[in-house]
């Protein structure tokens, strides 16, 4: 080796200082700049050579540059192997895993069961590597001293990425091959059509069409399923129902659902940052904000707590349409749940959440599975409470039958 070679030569030590200076200085990028290669290389590029002047050292050759370069590129765009499975580049997947043995796993928009990807083998690096890309630009990092990490990735209209909820386990309290435990649902990358869920057999087209009338004539709707079942996928196609004029305001945890409306206000549900005395900002505080925004209409994205339920409930009460989902196997199960959560979380009486729930919602539409495939089982309009102070249900359409008998309840 000459000897100009090795004045042009960095250290292992000053290479090390340089990559993190520039990841530091990339670590802002938002996840679309990331999944962008050619702009994360380019903004690498400038950030090794401002790392280079900063150092004041002796200016390496276009190789070792080069080499700095892909190691940013590969540190602060570590998606990597999960890149390949989201939109744009594919829209086929609802849920990815990643189980601490290193295996990954899949769910088709049109299957219920997984299915493993035998051709990727990730190794931990990589894993991790696309842990930290997901996480960095919320400013969390997984670790034993947070070994439970939920968080969010923002919808891209450029990229065609409707946005994911994320949820890392570290291998400290997730064991079984020391790589951590990586679980994502996808959402829709696309504004789904109620001609979608007709051409998925979700429902016929005059079923589909009287419950976007129920909705234009501002009947207030529960969509109810289990986990995967398709509840927003549903509930984003009924509100093409809601008139293109309306006032809408949304409420979402974390955003997943598109609207062709145009007076649009979302409120989106955020964690307590860690180490901070800033309180979280959770479902209820949507919807009470949400009251003083001038809604005609109040979509909120799903009901898990009871709190949010009785938030929710005393909205509809006030005469406000909307929409919303709840997980329940049955509309009888829904009232259980509603009941039982509302009792726990916010002192609610199960006499007194039963007769919320009959003046708050007027129709009641179950999702789920059957025979492997995503498939509508029945419409019920709340007709009150019975003598027995239990909530009427009358079925307005089940599997098999032709139309959806109208709903009494008028609120137009």
């Amino acid at each position: 080796m000459s000897w100009g070679a090795v004045q042009n030569s960095l250290t292992p030590e000053q290479v090390t200082a340089v990559v993190e200076a520039a990841s530091k200085e990339l670590s802002s990028l938002s996840l679309g700049e990331l999944r962008n290669r050619a702009e994360v290389g380019r903004r690498a590029d400038s950030a090794v050579r401002n790392g280079l002047r900063a150092l004041g050292g002796p200016t390496p050759d276009n190789s070792q540059i080069q080499g700095m370069i892909n190691r940013v590129v590969a540190r602060v765009g570590g998606l990597g192997f999960l890149d390949a499975l989201f939109p744009p580049h594919c829209t086929e997947y609802t849920d990815v895993l990643v189980n601490a043995d290193g295996a990954v796993w899949t769910r088709r928009k049109t299957a219920m069961a997984f299915a493993r990807l035998e051709y990727l083998a990730p190794t931990r690096e990589e894993v991790w590597r696309a842990v930290e890309a997901l996480l960095a630009p919320e400013g969390r990092a997984c670790s034993e001293a947070t070994p439970s990490v939920d968080t969010k990735l923002p919808r891209d209209r450029e990229l065609g990425f409707g946005g994911a909820r994320v949820k890392v386990l570290h291998p400290c309290i997730a064991p079984g091959g020391g790589y951590p435990t990586l679980a994502i649902r996808l959402f829709e990358p696309l504004p789904v059509t109620p001609a979608q869920v007709v051409s998925w057999g979700v429902f016929t087209p005059p079923i589909m069409a009287a419950l976007l009338d129920a909705v234009g004539r501002r009947l207030r709707v529960m969509v109810i399923g289990g986990t995967g079942t398709g509840k927003t996928t549903l509930l984003s196609a009924l509100c093409h129902g809601v008139p293109l004029d309306a006032r809408v305001v949304k409420v979402e945890d974390p955003e997943e659902i598109w609207l062709p409306h145009s007076n649009v206000t979302t409120l989106e549900a955020r964690p307590a940052p860690p180490g901070s005395t800033v309180p979280a900002y959770e479902v209820k505080h949507g919807v009470d904000d949400a009251l003083r925004l001038a809604p005609s209409h109040l979509i909120v994205g799903e009901v898990r707590k009871g709190d949010a339920a009785l938030s929710l409930f005393r909205a509809m009460m006030s005469d406000h349409a909307g929409l919303t989902t709840f997980h329940a196997d049955g509309p009888e199960h829904a009232v259980h749940r509603i009941g039982i959560i509302m009792n726990s979380d916010a002192n609610v009486r199960a006499e007194a959440a039963k007769g919320m729930f009959a003046e708050a919602i007027d129709l009641v539409v179950q999702v789920g599975w059957r025979e492997g495939r995503r498939v509508a089982l029945g419409a019920w309009e709340v007709g009150g409470l019975t003598a027995g102070g239990n909530v009427r249900l009358e079925p307005l359409w089940l599997p098999g039958d032709a139309e959806l008998k109208p709903p009494s309840r008028r609120r137009e």
